[in-house]
Formats: structure tokens, sequence, C-alpha cells
């Protein structure tokens, strides 16, 4: 299995891809929703991962027959971020600071692409590895958060790069989508999701490890 090109960046999702964080977000929403009197399940909130808080936030609570408010969509996501930032812990999947560091040696520019807040970035990704990142979108920059293009659009021109000069590696349908509809060669991982609702991307492959193999021996 090859790359159809020679890569010069890659682009990463974090929570799912580079993070071992999912789980983590699902119990803040989970409690979150749940003080608000809503019942959501992993699936539903996985499935989501890599929208804007806002979106989600208030997707759900419309689903269940709510008309939320501007500012109960924000007391609730924000209530979730606290939640997040007080239980979540950085666990960074087998290999991944190993990998960054010699796709870094190695001359590759490297961006983060993410739904997660600022915050909740700085407060959970290392700062040896941040470092790492010549471009880093999180998803209170934005006015539209995946699976709307403008997240990696953004990414591409921090980096200054074309869309045939990169690789993005994503885990969830609406990152799939972003990354696609930025015109990007998109790698899928089933940290979080099976196969089946990864369909859209390129390439899929089972761990952060094997994805990049593909990328460090193109």
């Amino acid at each position: 299995m090859r790359l159809p090109f020679k890569p010069q960046g890659v682009i990463f999702d974090l929570d799912g891809v580079l993070l071992d964080t999912m789980k983590y977000h699902f119990a803040a929403w989970e409690r979150a929703f749940r003080e608000a009197g809503i019942a959501v399940d992993r699936l539903e909130v996985y499935l989501r991962e890599g929208e804007k808080g806002e979106v989600t936030t208030r997707s759900i609570m419309e689903k269940c027959g709510r008309h939320p408010s501007e500012e109960e969509v924000s007391q609730l996501l924000a209530r979730k971020e606290r939640i997040f930032r007080d239980i979540a812990r950085a666990e960074l999947f087998p290999g991944v600071s190993e990998l960054l560091t010699s796709l870094w040696r190695k001359g590759y520019m490297l961006g983060l692409v993410t739904g997660t807040s600022r915050g909740e970035v700085e407060k959970i990704l290392p700062q040896s590895l941040r470092e790492k990142f010549r471009i880093i979108i999180t998803g209170d920059i934005l006015s539209q958060g995946k699976p709307h293009p403008e997240p990696y659009l953004a990414a591409l021109k921090g980096l200054g790069l074309s869309p045939d000069e990169v690789v993005v590696i994503e885990n969830a349908p609406s990152g799939i989508r972003s990354a696609k509809g930025a015109g990007l060669f998109c790698m899928a991982l089933t940290t979080s999701l099976g196969t089946e609702y990864l369909q859209e991307a390129d390439m899929v492959f089972d761990s952060l490890r094997d994805a990049l193999q593909i990328v460090l021996e193109d």
C-alpha cells in the first residue's frame, strides 16, 4: 500500500488520533447532559466527534425536543468543558511522541486540527508535543467547524502548502468530511469507530503507527 503522492505535511486530529481521550469526552458530555435531564449514548458522541461544541450541544438538545437559548447552550458546553478538564488525562496512543518526533526531524510540516477548545488542548496535550506543530486550529477560533472544510483550509493556509502536498489523519466521519471537503487525502483510524463509519476516507488503519508507516516509507 502506497500513497499516490509524496506529502510535505501531515495534519492530525487530536482526540482519538494522538490522544486516547474520547472516553473522557464522552464521560464529560454524558454527565453534563444528564445534569440537564438528557441521556446520550457513546455512539452518538463518537459520531459527532470533531464538531464545534456549540453544534453538538444544540443538536442533541433539539433532538430531545428542547429549544435552548444561546445562554443555555453556552452554560451546558462550559459545564462539559469544566468536567473534561477535571477528569481528562494525557494518555498518548502508543508511539505518538516517537512518531511525531520522527516526522518533525525529517522535515515534515505538522498541523493539528481539532474541534476541542484551545484551553482543553493546552490542558491535555504536553507542551513538548504542541511545539512540534506549525499550526494548531481549535474549535473555538473559527466560525465553522467540522464537517465544514474551513478548519482544514485554515490549517493548509497556516502551513503554506497545497492540498496535493498534505495527508490528514482522522478518526470520525465529520473530520473525514472536513478534510475531503478541503480537497485533502485522508487516512482514518479505527480507534473510536469501526470501519463501517469511516468509508469516506481514502485509507483506513487500525493504528497511528500503521498509518504513518506508509508516510515515512513513501
